[in-house]
């Protein structure tokens, strides 16, 4: 009898074992796969810009802007274009997943001709920013704030404009729920998420129970190795703080942050808020499907908020 006993505690001691590692192997490999920066892996995969379009937008802006750095809240270096015009109005441009301050040139392009200040960040792990893990508009709230603060410094008269897409949309969503300066006066995020948790299970393709316990077993390893868990990221709580009017956009098509969760988030928002949806447009090209419609709907946003 005592020898069964024994063997079924060491039994389950193994099994426990093997169970953990497993865990913590699935966890990794999803953590690699959506969140090391250095991975070849991308959630994106038909976004990829080609070599062309990236070395002619790195041209533009390193013909039309500067290189700044500040250290964040822990200590990392991180880098923005800055392009400065005779103005006291400020937008602060977030890029998206693996992409980086050139990947949202048409925008930046545009705004420029609007004749604002505009500040392009290199997100924590992307770009000329240092990092060695992707945030999810998480952390890089803090960081923005600090970009802000960075802004306010220098100019005592600025007013500031939040624009971010897809995780960058996320980002200023994610800030807009934080105590922000006076001088913020709009924000407008072009197809975020309403959650890390809720996006990821529509990427991941597995049934309701087995998609759980993935992402649970890659929570934990990204609160282990990046100091956050996946479930901590949630945009939509953050917008129901706001009190800076949002301008909502995603695009009709979209198929890799559903349009369904734009709808949420505007439901979710209790300050001074609008809404645009892009038909026909799938995920983060809303600007070049209805480029007219787009622009003109955010420049009466801001107008409409902004004495400028």
């Amino acid at each position: 009898m005592k020898k069964v006993i024994k063997f079924i505690i060491i039994f389950g001691l193994i099994f426990v074992l093997f169970i953990c590692c497993l865990s913590l192997y699935i966890g990794n490999y999803l953590y690699d796969y959506t969140l090391n920066p250095y991975s070849d892996h991308t959630l994106l995969e038909n976004l990829k810009l080609d070599e062309e379009t990236k070395r002619e937008s790195q041209k533009w802006m390193e013909e039309n802007s500067q290189d700044i750095y500040i250290k964040s809240y822990d200590q990392l270096k991180l880098h923005a274009y800055s392009i400065q015009q005779e103005s006291h109005v400020y937008m602060i441009m977030v890029h998206g997943y693996k992409g980086d301050g050139t990947s949202i040139i048409s925008p930046v392009k545009r705004m420029k001709k609007e004749g604002y200040n505009l500040l392009i960040p290199d997100l924590r792990g992307h770009g000329q920013s240092e990092g060695d893990y992707i945030g999810m508009g998480w952390d890089d709230r803090k960081d923005i704030i600090q970009w802000m603060n960075y802004i306010i410094q220098k100019d005592k008269n600025a007013s500031i404009i939040l624009y971010g897409v897809s995780m960058g949309g996320a980002t200023v969503m994610n800030a807009s729920g934080e105590k922000l300066p006076s001088q913020v006066k709009v924000i407008i995020e072009d197809c975020g998420y309403t959650s890390v948790w809720d996006m990821l299970k529509t990427r991941i393709r597995m049934n309701e129970w087995q998609s759980e316990v993935a992402l649970n077993m890659a929570s934990l390893v990204t609160k282990i190795r990046a100091g956050y868990a996946l479930g901590d990221v949630q945009p939509i709580q953050q917008v129901k703080k706001s009190q800076i009017p949002i301008l909502f956009i995603h695009g009709g098509n979209d198929d890799f942050v559903p349009v369904s969760m734009v709808n949420e988030l505007y439901n979710a928002a209790k300050c001074p808020k609008e809404k645009l949806i892009v038909e026909g447009a799938g995920h983060a090209n809303s600007c070049s499907v209805n480029s007219d419609l787009y622009y003109t709907t955010i420049l009466k946003f801001i107008h409409k908020h902004m004495e400028i």
